[in-house]
């Protein structure tokens, strides 16, 4: 038995394809499958079952051993970080995660304060949804994670970034266009444009404002986006309105004569960036290091938190 072995079961059973799972452990398929092979006859049992139509299933035994391989791996990753902290905690490769609605407009700042700060440190960015990017740090997969409040995951800490205010995006030549400011409940019978299920953003304006969902129109039923960058196009182009992060917008000249930007009535919805890791991650300085160039990237309209 092998590690290489155990990684391969895990891939299988993560993508529930043999061909995906090669792709991601760099390997043809007939390796992947021999190995696997090979392991199953070491340990005198059956870990995958293929039915006819190239479904993958886990028999009961393979589960409980796959479980037990991610917890090996797990263990393993953990003693090359600490070997990476005994060399040179702020050196070698750091693999970071975003959720959508974050990363592309926190982290044209915070890469260039890092590479001055951390030449050898290699980032590797990884963007997904919440829920992707926190199964990805248990497994040890990604060192941190950049999302926002509520995240609350046995075994992981969180520091609180910043505060994010939501703004409101119209067309110039949209009626709410002479208001100085909207009120949250006005957003019910626009044609209110929302990322699609999934992203914690749509979530959070959702609870900002219940009655939006009550008041679901066709056009937020089938018009909505699969990124901020697409909504606030359709917005330039007179679609809808929508609500957005204020740093995805205060920092954009894209469009900018097409869009008008609104600010909210105090109480303002917004939210809670933060920072998430292994609670037991070894790189602590590196840890550090993020949440000290985060904060001081003085992203617009943002308040740091300290």
């Amino acid at each position: 038995m092998t590690l290489t072995e155990l990684r391969y079961i895990v891939a299988v059973a993560q993508k529930k394809h043999f061909g995906q799972a090669a792709q991601a452990c760099f390997v043809s398929q007939p390796t992947l499958s021999i190995a696997i092979k090979k392991l199953e006859q070491e340990l005198g049992v059956k870990l995958f079952e293929r039915s006819s139509k190239n479904e993958i299933h886990i028999t009961d035994i393979g589960q409980k051993i796959i479980q037990q391989a991610q917890k090996v791996l797990q263990e393993t990753r953990v003693i090359n970080e600490i070997s990476q902290q005994g060399k040179e905690p702020l050196s070698g490769t750091f693999k970071l995660g975003a959720i959508y609605t974050i990363g592309p407009y926190l982290l044209p700042d915070l890469i260039p304060d890092l590479r001055k700060k951390a030449p050898n440190l290699t980032l590797i960015i990884e963007e997904n949804f919440t829920a992707n990017l926190s199964q990805s740090l248990k497994q040890g997969e990604l060192d941190a994670i950049v999302i926002s409040y509520p995240f609350d995951e046995p075994g992981i800490e969180t520091f609180p970034l910043y505060e994010e205010p939501f703004v409101v995006a119209v067309h110039s030549r949209h009626e709410w266009v002479s208001k100085t400011s909207v009120k949250v409940n006005e957003l019910v019978g626009q044609d209110l444009m929302l990322l699609g299920a999934g992203h914690c953003f749509r979530d959070q304006v959702l609870q900002a404002c219940p009655k939006c969902m009550v008041d679901n129109n066709e056009l937020t039923r089938t018009l909505e986006g699969s990124s901020l960058e697409t909504i606030r196009h359709m917005v330039a182009a007179g679609t809808g309105i929508t609500v957005l992060p204020c740093t995805s917008m205060l920092n954009s000249q894209h469009n900018s004569e097409l869009i008008k930007i609104k600010t909210f009535t105090k109480p303002q919805p917004s939210r809670t960036v933060a920072l998430a890791w292994r609670k037991h991650y070894p790189r602590k300085e590196a840890i550090q290091l993020l949440i000290n160039n985060i904060q001081q990237c003085c992203l617009p309209g943002t308040l740091s938190i300290k």
